[in-house]
């Protein structure tokens, strides 16, 4: 048809091709609230651990709420490997309203959740099962939103489709870090720990429920209907990601692994490192944190157009050899100065904005349609276990050993290896999904 951009071929004519907004949105509102909740229970766990656990001893209080944050991690390697699965079998729309409802449904759960003191050993009991639901809804939800944004993109348009994956989870973490900002200032101590951090979860679940109502309008993909036959065939999913394809599944972790340290790195890390090791002012410190997330947010859409034009590798490649560059002159910059945080953070998070807008787009093109939920869930999650969940274990074990910087270190390693596979990928700006 003259003046349009089909749907699964790549020609492209002059008309401009006017993007989904609200598709765009309803898939990828699932992955701001795995994200908002996330970061809620991160930012309050101080005022509900005593709620969850006994409360005499504060310090074992806060240790085992956030042993369960830690464990939910590990929950999602079989959350993509199981609801990847199934969005393979019976659809990618139908995969995300169960990851959503997963999410959502744990967020109530724990706003509502008995203490300590009133049932005992069945509090945390309760808040570990709410906590595994999202761990493994968190899993299924990047690979099955994922195959969805890559699978109703046209090929010449794949990279802008992607990038609302990430928009969503920057403006989720900025949303969520405001929150905190607000309920912090406006509740006093003892009024967060009794019912406080309960209206933050309660938001993280009412964000589902909209998440849900929205995604029931979605239209399942021509690739999977006109694969579903073969995915239904398909015996032992991972098995046959390992068998035929060695090669992506190797490559999906290399850059997952840079990209989940390059995440802790900037969210998380830093943080405490500007601190405790270089006497950063925390107003400061969370100032140019802001900063560079809303730069994160605003790159996202403009790299993933770009990716269109240049093509993904090259993108990866100019990340992944930055990262591996300037990661540990970055360390060295941090200081008890706002201009030199904001330094820190903007080129951190704008480096990172190259991989994350693309991310959902190189992902799906790394597997065949049968196997595309199920390859991403298993394999990205399983990485993000390993590296993303031992991160601030590695972070504290450096730390406490005498060498903070050494942490750095850790990434410009992974940063190089990621680069070295990295140039054995394809290009596929423009082309098919197999």
């Amino acid at each position: 048809m003259a003046g349009t951009v089909q749907q699964g071929t790549a020609t492209t004519t002059g008309e401009r091709h006017r993007l989904p907004i609200k598709t765009l949105v309803s898939a990828s509102i699932g992955n701001a609230v795995e994200w908002f909740d996330w970061t809620v229970y991160a930012t309050f766990v101080v005022f509900f651990a005593g709620q969850f656990f006994p409360s005499e001893n504060e310090a074992l209080a806060l240790i085992g709420a956030t042993s369960t944050y830690a464990l939910a991690f590990f929950f999602r390697p079989l959350g993509g490997l199981l609801l990847g699965r199934f969005a393979d079998l019976k659809g990618r729309k139908a995969g995300m309203l169960l990851t959503i409802l997963l999410m959502a449904g744990g967020s109530m759960v724990i706003a509502i959740l008995p203490t300590y003191e009133q049932v005992g050993w069945l509090a945390p009991v309760l808040l570990l099962l709410a906590r595994v639901a999202q761990g493994m809804s968190l899993g299924g939800e990047v690979s099955n939103a994922s195959a969805y944004l890559g699978e109703i993109a046209p090929p010449a348009h794949r990279g802008r489709y992607s990038a609302f994956f990430y928009i969503s989870t920057g403006s989720a973490l900025l949303a969520a870090s405001l929150l905190g900002v607000l309920l912090t200032s406006t509740l006093s101590d003892d009024q967060l720990e009794s019912y406080g951090w309960r209206i933050a979860f309660f938001i993280g679940g009412l964000l589902g429920l909209i998440g849900m109502w929205l995604r029931r309008s979605l239209v399942e993909t021509e690739q999977f209907e006109e694969n579903a036959e073969k995915a239904r065939a398909t015996k032992n999913p991972l098995l046959q990601t390992i068998k035929h394809h060695p090669k992506a599944v190797v490559q999906l972790c290399a850059f997952t692994l840079l990209s989940t340290l390059s995440y802790y790195t900037f969210f998380s890390a830093l943080t405490p490192f500007a601190i405790s090791f270089r006497d950063a002012d925390k107003t400061d410190v969370f100032i140019a944190l802001s900063i560079g997330t809303a730069l994160f947010v605003a790159l996202c859409y403009p790299f993933g157009k770009l990716s269109d034009h240049i093509g993904r590798k090259p993108q990866l490649l100019i990340w992944s050899g930055a990262m591996a560059v300037l990661i540990i002159p970055l360390s060295f910059l941090v200081q008890d100065n706002l201009l030199s945080l904001i330094v820190v953070f903007c080129t951190g998070l704008g480096l990172y904005a190259l991989m994350a807008s693309i991310a959902p787009a190189i992902m799906s093109e790394l597997f065949p349609t049968e196997l595309r939920a199920t390859g991403i869930g298993a394999w990205y999650n399983l990485t993000v276990a390993v590296f993303g969940g031992t991160a601030p274990l590695v972070i504290t074990a450096l730390s406490d050993a005498g060498h903070p910087l050494w942490f750095f270190v850790y990434v410009a390693v992974a940063a190089a290896v990621a680069f070295a596979v990295i140039l054995t990928l394809r290009e596929t700006k423009g082309t098919e999904l197999r």
